[in-house]
């Protein structure tokens, strides 16, 4: 481009009342999205891609991961002409028509300066892993039989949730405890539109503080489960040399250890290079207990992956399923008070009971707007 062109642009964008607003920096990317935006739009109407699947699919989903941006960006560059005109009737001498406009020209300003924050949320890098399921995993901690009790009630708030958001639940593994009213871990898949991007801030110790039903005395016990999530590892996330895996096939056991069928179908995974294990037993097929296995094991890789990389990058600002969130206590269930509170943010509800039977759309529409809140005065977000 010309350098007489290049200048007339500049003088441009700093004469546009909306890129005084934003800053250049920002109003040149929003222009430039608008611009790929329109491009998308008339590829997908070529019929030179709609007669290639593969390639109209890509452009369909690159146009719709920018329609929110685009259509507040629109938005806001209309809001940004109505406050310059009415700007401009405040500099002419008709007291009544200026009268009127004043009260109009706050509001005005008022939604723009909401749709700024938007905008600048919608910029935000997107986590790759928000549209993909989750592999979510329960353990009874400290507390013994109350701890499995805890699990499983843990469980059944997120299978409710998942039933509310009409996604779909496969428990993968589960190793009962207390008598098989509870567990010592169990292990799904939430398959559903984005699982992860909802679920992901749910990583962490959960305690919980209640009165169990063998305590005689009435005495509140104080027990702690860890939940992680996972997003589902596909292929193409993970490479697994298949030389470096060890597997082991056994009879699958039940309660007591009895023989629950008299094949090898348990199936236990190795990977030699971390030593991570992963067994399954739950189906009836050697093969099925396997492909089981295998995406509990890419997920858990793809959560070192991903661990590892934001360590290089930051150790402050540590992925939500690095390891180190699940040491800390995030979330406390206090039944003699029916409180909840989450810890990270300091949000307390006293609704238990609708909680537990997975109305937690509310703390995770809380938790989402409090980190999104922090992505935004990060300063890589600017």
């Amino acid at each position: 481009m010309p350098e007489r062109t290049i200048q007339s642009t500049r003088r441009a964008w700093v004469s546009c009342p909306v890129s005084r607003v934003l800053g250049i920096p920002m109003f040149k990317r929003l222009k430039d999205i608008d611009q790929r935006f329109r491009e998308l739009e008339g590829l997908l109407s070529s019929s030179d891609v709609v007669t290639k699947p593969s390639l109209y699919q890509k452009y369909a989903k690159e146009h719709s991961d920018l329609y929110d941006l685009v259509d507040a960006w629109r938005e806001y560059e209309k809001l940004g002409g109505q406050i310059e005109e009415d700007q401009r009737i405040l500099r002419e001498d008709d007291e009544e028509l200026k009268e009127l406009v004043r009260g109009e020209l706050t509001q005005l300003k008022e939604q723009r300066t909401l749709l700024e924050e938007r905008l600048r949320f919608l910029l935000l890098p997107k986590d790759p892993n928000d549209d993909k399921n989750v592999l979510l995993e329960i353990r009874a901690g400290t507390g013994g039989d109350e701890a499995g009790l805890f699990a499983a009630d843990l469980f059944r708030m997120y299978a409710r949730y998942a039933e509310r958001s009409g996604w779909r639940v496969e428990v993968i593994s589960g190793s009962p405890s207390g008598g098989g009213a509870g567990f010592k871990e169990i292990i799904a898949l939430v398959e559903g539109r984005g699982a992860y991007s909802r679920l992901k801030y749910e990583s962490g110790v959960h305690r919980v503080q209640r009165v169990p039903a063998t305590e005689s005395q009435g005495r509140i016990h104080t027990s702690a489960v860890t939940v992680a999530i996972l997003p589902e590892a596909e292929e193409v996330d993970v490479q697994i040399d298949p030389n470096e895996l060890r597997i082991d096939v056994y009879h699958s056991s039940g309660h007591g250890g009895q023989s629950v069928n008299t094949t090898d179908s348990a199936v236990r995974i190795t990977h030699l290079p971390t030593g991570l294990v992963v067994t399954c037993q739950d189906e009836k097929s050697q093969l099925k207990n396997k492909a089981k296995a295998m995406k509990v094991l890419r997920a858990r890789l793809l959560d070192i992956m991903v661990q590892k990389q934001n360590d290089e990058i930051t150790e402050v600002r540590r992925s939500q399923v690095g390891s180190g969130d699940r040491s800390e206590r995030i979330r406390t269930y206090n039944y003699p008070q029916g409180r909840v509170t989450d810890h990270r943010i300091g949000l307390t509800l006293y609704n238990l009971e609708s909680i537990l039977d997975g109305e937690i759309q509310g703390i995770i529409d809380s938790l989402t707007t409090h980190f999104q809140a922090n992505a935004l005065q990060a300063p890589t977000s600017a």
